[in-house]
Parts: structure tokens; C-alpha cells; sequence
């Protein structure tokens, strides 16, 4: 049976999120289907510069619709110095893979990565220590986190 006019739903779109560092950039992936968001691993770097292999492996791996990039700020508002880095690591995966980017502020994304991951532990559901690569991981969900609930 058709859909009335007007109310066609957008397909949900699978969306992978990156915390981004110049050591180390951590994922996340999700979709807007259930608006829900997994910390995946951590692409090394250097100088900002990803693995870009593994990025290869990984996106063809996901097929993401979009991606989302942690932009840094500073607790002013103002653009951290590695937010020009964010940016042209934004314009690459556009250019490399042909995404969609989403750029989110991610102020205090770590903070609240390690926040989650000590309640994990606290509770049992987490066994071993927290790792940076853990950080980051889950910092790209937190930032995965708040473009899915900023999306209507």
C-alpha cells in the first residue's frame, strides 16, 4: 500500500563517528534507525595523518551514508589547535570515501568516555583496565551520541 503524501520516512543510514587525534583516532558506529551508537577501535596516526588502509578496511567494511567528526573546542568556544587538523581529516574522508561529514563539538567527550568507562568497570561489565585506545573508542560514541540525538 503507498504511503499518503508528506509522510515518507527517510531509509535509516548507517553513521560512523571519529574522535580525532593526532596520535590516535578513535570510531564509533551506529545508525539512525535505532539511534544508537557502539565504540568500534582506534585508527593509529601520525601527525594527524590516519592509516588510511585501515580506514580502507574499515569503511568498506561498514558502508557508512555519514560521517561524523569530533571538531575541538576549547571550554571558551573558541577552535582548539588541532581543529584545523579535524577539519582537513573531515574534507578528506569526504573526498576519499565520497561521505556526507557531520562536524560535532566535542567538548568533554573524553571526560564523559571515562566517566562511562569507570561505571562499566564499577559495575562488572567491564573487566580489565581502561586503556587510551578505550578513551577514544568511546569518545567517538559520546560524539556519535550527540549528533544522533541532535538529528531529527
Amino acid at each position: 500500500m503507498p504511503e499518503p503524501s508528506g509522510s515518507a520516512l527517510a531509509a535509516p543510514r548507517i553513521v560512523v563517528a571519529f574522535d580525532f587525534g593526532l596520535r590516535r583516532i578513535g570510531v564509533a558506529s551506529g545508525n539512525t534507525l535505532t539511534r544508537s551508537a557502539t565504540p568500534l577501535s582506534v585508527i593509529l596516526a601520525s601527525g594527524g595523518s590516519p592509516r588510511w588502509e585501515d580506514l580502507d578496511k574499515l569503511l568498506a567494511e561498514l558502508k557508512p551514508a555519514l560521517a561524523v567528526v569530533g571538531l575541538p573546542y576549547n571550554a571558551d568556544g573558541s577552535e582548539s589547535s588541532t581543529a584545523t587538523a579535524a577539519r582537513r581529516f573531515a574534507a578528506e574522508l569526504a573526498r576519499r570515501y565520497g561521505l556526507e561529514i557531520a562536524l560535532v563539538d566535542e567538548r568533554y567527550s573524553s571526560r564523559e568516555a571515562e566517566a562511562r568507562l569507570k561505571t562499566a568497570r564499577q559495575s562488572g561489565r567491564m573487566r580489565r583496565r581502561v586503556a587510551k585506545a578505550d578513551v577514544d573508542a568511546a569518545a567517538a560514541c559520546v560524539i556519535l551520541d550527540r549528533w544522533l540525538g541532535d538529528e531529527k
